[in-house]
């Protein structure tokens, strides 16, 4: 990994692990989530906390993520640069569209790279979170996963591959169902994979310890033992580790 994302991870590291001085229990970690409806559909950030209570951990987010956004978008609109700016925010999750095209890789380039300088400027770790294609355009998903990596390393951003491990999940099991009803948005398995890629970089997590039944932390999902096993090694293939298909 490229050294300028390893500080990047490094520092979310910290911020997973930080407990007040004298010991006692780490505080909850502050996350504001910058997307649109691939974020907000069965509200992915409900999974990164019901993942982070599951391991004696808590999130404190908010999300801000109307359906069809950019990051240009929400930059002129307002409203999340007025939140970021607040300070407060531990992180800033951020994403747009798939972005596969050579101009909308550009334009992710440029307004990644605005909040991440916005978010460092008041103590904030940027973050870029990699989404996926609509079904109908699946071939495009390494060219999508490209373009968040490279958007990351511009902006100087952890990236969170979410996308990445919807990949390594389908080169297990191509009938993973991972995509809604719409072929798009995630079904409920596709944003838990999503939120295990979030959970485990954000707290510093083996993705092998994520849970795979969240009723009891106030998310409606469970799945088979077989599915959590390929889940979890999906998601560490996509954070670098060598996995096998379960």
């Amino acid at each position: 990994m490229e050294a300028v994302l390893r500080v990047a991870v490094a520092v979310l590291a910290a911020l997973a692990f930080a407990a007040p001085a004298g010991g006692g229990e780490a505080p909850p970690l502050r996350v504001l989530f910058v997307g649109n409806s691939l974020t907000a559909a069965n509200d992915l950030p409900a999974y990164v906390g019901a993942l982070a209570a599951a391991r004696g951990r808590a999130l404190d987010a908010k999300t801000i993520a109307p359906g069809g956004y950019s990051l240009e978008d929400h930059w002129n609109a307002g409203i999340a640069p007025a939140e970021l700016a607040q300070g407060g925010w531990d992180v800033i999750v951020m994403q747009q569209g798939p972005s596969a095209l050579r101009e909308s890789e550009a334009n992710l380039k440029v307004w990644a790279t605005r909040f991440a300088d916005a978010a460092r400027a008041v103590g904030t770790a940027p973050a870029l979170l990699t989404v996926w294609p609509e079904s109908y355009r699946y071939g495009q998903l390494e060219a999508v996963m490209g373009s968040y990596r490279r958007s990351a390393k511009v902006a100087r951003a952890a990236l969170l591959p979410a996308g990445d491990a919807w990949h390594a999940g389908w080169s297990c099991r191509g009938t993973l169902p991972l995509y809604g009803p719409d072929g798009f948005h995630p079904s409920r398995l596709g944003t838990y994979v999503a939120a295990v890629v979030v959970w485990a970089r954000l707290f510093h997590e083996a993705p092998s310890r994520a849970p795979s039944d969240l009723r009891g932390y106030g998310v409606p999902f469970s799945t088979t033992a077989r599915t959590a096993r390929l889940v979890r090694a999906a998601v560490a293939t996509a954070l670098g580790a060598k996995a096998r298909c379960p």
